[in-house]
């Protein structure tokens, strides 16, 4: 099995446990703190991850891609350079933005927000900008080697102790008001960050081949060439993830706004914001699992054919991405639409948000088509044409939000419309660029095929859940039903040969069996 299938293998299998453990997450926050609190929690949070794309400065990519090359060249010295001044650029703008976020957040919290009780979430992650600046770092070393076991271990350490701490804190907070239990939920966020960071630090001690302390200093001072590589992928890298976390910023201002103008109250604003970002959008982001642990891997190994110009290998990598992004992402949408209102009910013990699923759920197919794209166009050193495509999908989703949100028609809705209309127009603009450099072939039958197999599955779904008694507890016929789809959409993808048998092997422990019973 080649390096990218085994890493890619590892990912999914970390990033499956991680979103569930994710989910676990989401489910204690909602039930402890309801939509209020985590409507306050969603509005704090792309306020960190503005801060963190800006003290990473696209390091990570720019990291593996480098990394990856080196690797090739047997260059150690190299490889040590990369690391010394990535951890210096980092660790320098964490050191600025850390504390200029405790300092702006009263200005935030009233200001902009529209609602003071944000001020404490926003101080309570605050610390987390250095851990996860540094760990990125790591993260893109382990991942230009395509060791991605480190990355994939520390993520599921960090997602455990979090579920821990939040279940603890939020519940001891919660007395002293509903803001202090959003700052708890932050603040376990910041203590699983810390204890991920320790766990990838031991294994780079570990694995290492060389000491990067030994002349790190020497290492900064001389890299100059260093930065220069770097920065060639990592500032439109930065540009890319900068307009999307800018957008992110804006987007629970221009909502709590619009919304006032339409007549909603800041506190049901609030609220309705919850619903949409801490209630639907995990559901609908949690096929993205797939999708990332592809775009990790598909980094360094579009990059090692392109390097090689082997461009029949790239449209191979690229379709089997897209191919398995498509199967996966075709069951999960079946799967929320037929079960939005009794998924949210067994989740969270409130079904509030399942029109955003139904109305959402059939366009996500293109956002897990987002991921594949736009790190090939990072590997072929597209980066600043993906940065582009951000910028104009940025732009009109909050232009969409500002406009539908403020109507009382659309309300919050409208917001979440104008997030489609985003996602949707980056991912064809990625498509197209990628379409502009390599030769890329349209298996249009496979597609049509695809989309027989989500209708067959989602009938078949919606039928057993509807003869389910009604006095059946709701969380098995949620089981039954999704085990039924489940089943059903393997059978049909087998029956139109959507999966081959050599797929089916490569799936960890039950891989081969599952083959032998399947081809017989």
């Amino acid at each position: 099995m080649s390096k990218f299938l085994k890493g890619t293998i590892i990912l999914l299998a970390a990033g499956l446990v991680t979103r569930v453990l994710g989910f676990i997450n989401r489910i204690v926050i909602a039930r402890f703190i309801g939509e209020e609190g985590v409507g306050l929690y969603m509005m704090a949070f792309p306020t960190l991850i503005l801060v963190i794309t800006i003290t990473q400065l696209g390091l990570p990519v720019a990291i593996s891609k480098n990394v990856a090359e080196a690797e090739a060249r047997g260059d150690t010295a190299k490889i040590k350079k990369i690391l010394a001044v990535s951890l210096a650029v980092t660790i320098s703008l964490s050191a600025i933005f850390t504390p200029a976020l405790f300092l702006l957040a009263p200005i935030l919290s009233e200001t902009l927000f529209t609602d003071p009780r944000t001020h404490l979430p926003l101080l309570a992650i605050a610390p987390i900008v250095p851990i996860v600046a540094v760990s990125s770092v790591i993260r893109g070393y382990f991942q230009g080697r395509q060791q991605m076991k480190p990355a994939a271990y520390s993520q599921v350490l960090e997602q455990i102790v979090r579920i821990g701490l939040i279940a603890l804190l939020t519940k001891a907070f919660l007395p002293y008001g509903i803001e202090y239990a959003a700052a708890a939920a932050m603040f376990a966020s910041v203590i699983g960050e810390l204890v991920s960071l320790v766990y990838l630090v031991a294994a780079f001690k570990l694995k290492k081949r060389f000491r990067l302390r030994k002349n790190f200093f020497g290492y900064v001072q001389s890299g100059k060439s260093t930065f220069s590589d770097l920065m060639k992928i990592a500032l439109p890298t930065t540009g890319s993830r900068m307009i999307g976390s800018i957008a992110w910023f804006f987007e629970p201002i221009v909502v709590s706004h619009s919304l006032a103008l339409a007549g909603v109250a800041a506190i049901a604003a609030t609220k309705q914001y919850g619903a949409l970002t801490g209630f639907a959008m995990p559901l609908l982001l949690l096929p993205s699992f797939v999708t990332h642990s592809l775009s990790t891997s598909l980094v360094p190994a579009i990059s090692e054919a392109n390097s090689r110009k082997d461009m029949k290998l790239i449209e191979h990598r690229l379709q089997q991405a897209l191919r398995f992004s498509f199967i996966t992402g075709g069951m999960a949408v079946v799967l929320l639409y037929v079960l939005a209102s009794p998924l949210m009910e067994v989740m969270y013990g409130s079904s509030s948000g399942d029109q955003f699923i139904k109305l959402m759920a059939p366009f996500f197919l293109f956002y897990y088509y987002q991921g594949p794209l736009q790190a090939t166009l990072q590997a072929l050193n597209l980066a600043r044409a993906a940065m582009i495509n951000s910028l104009i999908g940025s732009i009109v989703k909050i232009a969409v939000i500002f406009l539908l949100a403020s109507q009382p028609a659309f309300g919050i809705n409208g917001v979440a419309l104008g997030i489609l209309v985003g996602f949707v127009l980056v991912t064809l603009l990625h498509f197209a660029t990628v379409l502009k450099t390599i030769s890329f072939t349209f298996y249009i039958m496979d597609y049509v095929k695809t989309f027989a197999v989500m209708g067959l599955a989602g009938w078949g779904g919606h039928a057993s859940f509807s003869m389910m008694p009604e006095e059946m507890l709701l969380a098995f016929k949620v089981m039954i039903s999704t085990l039924i789809m489940g089943i059903l959409y393997l059978i049909f993808l087998l029956i139109f040969r959507l999966i081959t048998k050599e797929d089916l092997r490569r799936i960890p422990v039950i891989g081969q069996p599952l083959s032998r019973l399947a081809f017989k």
